[in-house]
């Protein structure tokens, strides 16, 4: 049985395809139209899934999609009536797509793809909770899932139960942590929705002043983790801004402006929105443990990107142990609609198996062949080597030993927001200048953003505070004790200068706290990732790389061996390896456009 599940006409659209309740593909629209967050339909996702299969359309068995429509226009219609008529732009800016586009999704479905069956629809946060407890590891768990909003709900927890789910209560709009943390990633001046990442990143550089303001005048805190929002200071009922002129009073001032100087005040606001979330997010976790009794928990949603929070949870959380899904945020709902009509709608059995979830280590993307690779680089002559496969890995690992910044393209594209070693570029991490390079000369971004280190699972423990795997890179904990260097006292020296301070003897994914955000590398689950990074251990001492996600800024992370090479060329990137296949940058013809690229991605 093939069952396909679609997100899309938010942000993050995607398939993934179900056959016989294994997941077989799954890819976000992104990767495919280069457009990073695309929100439109998935038809070059939808055509991927199709083509893994071997199938076509008409092969489904069931399309279903993670929201209902429905109700989610109706609570747009009812919080456009609420703030009448100062919401009528945004309401006009919106109704050509409902009426065109989102009210009408079986209709669209069968346009784009010829499937004439039936067409399912899933509530978001089902659609949450599905894609969290069926891939776990865990026949039985609590379950909570935290976002922005899906149709009215932004929370909910419940329980699994072999193939069942439970959901008992729900958190609903405009109340809503998701929201109150996009809230201060608009005012700091990043991007909603794609910028929360940077407000995480930017928290340890201040100080949690705000903290008390926000508790008090912001948001009312429960002890169950319940929220209940001052709308006074919120503009997003109208649509078009997530804060007002009350907000920034209480604040010292406007909303910071993009790209312009980050400065104490914006440090402190991440640091103190950071606390608050991370204080709601304990609450809501002891609540949920308290109401269900379990000894595990399943964690989806955006704000269960939120790894820093991840980590809290895990260490001072009264949970055994917590699985996230890798692609916890709106990505995530396709696969999580695709389980929820296999397991809840069709009463299939679940399988688990202990200590093994049935993510497949999110590599459900498209993977390239070597002859496709040898046939693009040849066609284009583009000068390269092909490495022998007993040398592959100590090739590879020579290159980062030597300082070298290496893109790396093997095997099935990742699922989800993070890079786990199918698409990753690769560093040195025992080098100060490593962060800055990556940073400032590769991914074109802010110069604070951290780095997350890739470690061999069974070493882990000998670089961080972290007694479990670590798998999709969800979780941050501190660098051990013997490792860390003592920093000099926050003085008001400037991000840049702080920068400079050497912090562990893996300073590249030392954060400012001591903390990382980590992927453990498992040698059966990616064994060519896992080899490169053993032969840097046996070249230098250290299980650890930097990973970062294949990419520049602005860009999604790269699919095919044409992004591969453009993001190579266009960047300071110096090996690129794509399967077996290596080329260095000193051999490259000149690339035309990549100093026009970068001073329009500069300007831009």
């Amino acid at each position: 049985m093939n069952i396909l599940g679609i997100s899309c006409f938010y942000h993050d659209s995607a398939a993934c395809l179900l056959k016989d309740g294994n997941i077989l593909a799954a890819a976000q629209e992104e990767r495919f139209t280069r457009k990073k967050h695309d929100p439109r339909f998935p038809k070059n996702a939808i055509d991927y899934c199709l083509d893994e299969a071997g199938i076509e359309a008409g092969a489904l068995d069931y399309v279903v999609f993670y929201d209902k429509p429905i109700l989610t226009f109706e609570r747009l219609l009812l919080s456009y009536l609420t703030v009448a008529p100062k919401g009528l732009r945004s309401w006009l800016e919106a109704m050509p797509l409902w009426l065109g586009k989102k009210l009408h999704l079986a209709k669209i479905v069968r346009q784009e793809t010829g499937y004439e069956g039936q067409v399912l629809f899933t509530e978001h946060h089902e659609a949450h909770a599905a894609s969290a407890f069926y891939p776990s590891p865990y026949a039985q768990a609590a379950i909570l899932t935290m976002d922005g909003v899906g149709e009215w709900a932004t929370a909910s927890y419940g329980s699994g139960d072999g193939n069942q789910i439970h959901l008992k209560k729900e958190l609903h709009f405009p109340d809503s942590l998701g929201l109150l943390y996009s809230a201060f990633t608009y005012f700091t001046g990043f991007r909603v929705n794609s910028g929360e990442y940077k407000l995480m990143g930017l928290a340890p550089y201040g100080q949690p002043r705000y903290k008390d303001i926000i508790l008090k005048e912001l948001v009312d805190v429960k002890e169950d983790g319940s929220l209940r929002l001052n709308l006074s200071y919120f503009d997003f009922l109208g649509g078009l801004r997530m804060t007002n002129r009350r907000f920034a009073a209480l604040f010292e001032g406007p909303a910071r402006k993009p790209e312009t100087e980050i400065t104490r005040r914006e440090m402190d606001l991440a640091a103190s929105i950071q606390a608050v979330t991370e204080e709601v997010v304990m609450k809501m976790v002891s609540h949920v443990h308290k109401e269900t009794g379990q000894k595990y928990l399943c964690l989806a949603g955006g704000v269960a990107l939120n790894c820093v929070a991840n980590g809290h949870v895990l260490r001072d959380g009264p949970f055994e142990d917590i699985w996230i899904q890798p692609a916890a945020g709106d990505a995530g709902g396709a696969l999580g609609a695709a389980l929820s009509v296999w397991h809840r709608f069709l009463g299939n059995d679940r399988k688990v198996k202990p200590g093994r979830d049935g993510q497949q280590g999110s590599y459900l993307g498209p993977a390239f062949s070597s002859g496709a690779i040898k046939a693009y680089v040849s066609e284009n002559n583009y000068p390269f080597q092909v490495l022998d496969p007993a040398d592959r890995a100590r090739a590879i690992a020579e290159k980062i030993a030597a300082g070298k910044i290496v893109g790396y393209m093997a095997g099935r594209m990742e699922f989800g927001p993070r890079a786990l070693g199918a698409r990753s570029i690769l560093g040195d991490p025992r080098r100060m200048e490593t962060q800055r390079v990556m940073n400032l000369k590769i991914k074109y971004r802010e110069s604070f953003r951290p780095f997350a280190p890739t470690v061999l699972e069974e070493k882990a423990a000998e670089y961080f505070e972290l007694d479990r795997p670590s798998p999709y890179m969800l979780l941050v904990a501190k660098i051990q004790q013997k490792r860390r260097r003592a920093q000099p006292p926050d003085d008001g020296r400037g991000i840049l200068e702080r920068l400079k301070t050497e912090r562990s003897d893996i300073p590249a994914v030392t954060h400012l706290d001591y903390s990382a955000r980590i992927q453990t590398i498992n040698k059966e689950v990616k064994p060519d990732y896992h080899e490169v990074i053993a032969e840097f251990e046996r070249l230098t001492g250290c299980a650890v790389v930097v990973n970062t996600s294949f990419n520049v800024r602005g860009e999604p992370i790269v699919c095919t061996p044409e992004d591969a090479y453009r993001c190579f060329m266009r960047t300071e990137i110096d090996v690129l390896v794509m399967e077996d296949v290596m080329l260095l940058k000193e051999e490259q013809p000149e690339w035309k456009e990549a100093r026009e690229w970068r001073e329009d991605l500069i300007l831009d």
